[in-house]
């Protein structure tokens, strides 16, 4: 099982960023969650096969139409995070 934390930077909020990030990871099949930051970043903890988490990754990278991811940074996961299961947009 792989876990993953991480902010997303650019042109990532008001673009649909989070629906497309709980679509794709749901349809991966993934446990987790997607949040807008204060900061306009996007940030997004993700569970699942690692297989299915790289395909997530490579989607953030590219990001839905109308974002420009700029960033993916890797954030720490501590043990106890906890990972929504289905996949949820956090407000």
């Amino acid at each position: 099982m792989a876990r993953v934390r991480v902010e997303v930077s650019g042109v990532v909020q008001g673009v649909g960023f989070r629906w497309f990030v709980r679509e794709t990871a749901q349809r991966l099949g993934l446990a987790g969650w997607v949040r807008n930051r204060d900061d306009g970043c996007v940030e997004v903890a993700a569970e699942g096969e690692e297989h299915q988490v790289r395909q997530l990754l490579a989607a953030l990278e590219r990001g839905p139409r109308g974002a420009r991811v700029e960033r993916v940074t890797h954030l720490p996961v501590a043990e106890h995070d906890p990972f929504d299961r289905p996949f949820t947009v956090r407000r």
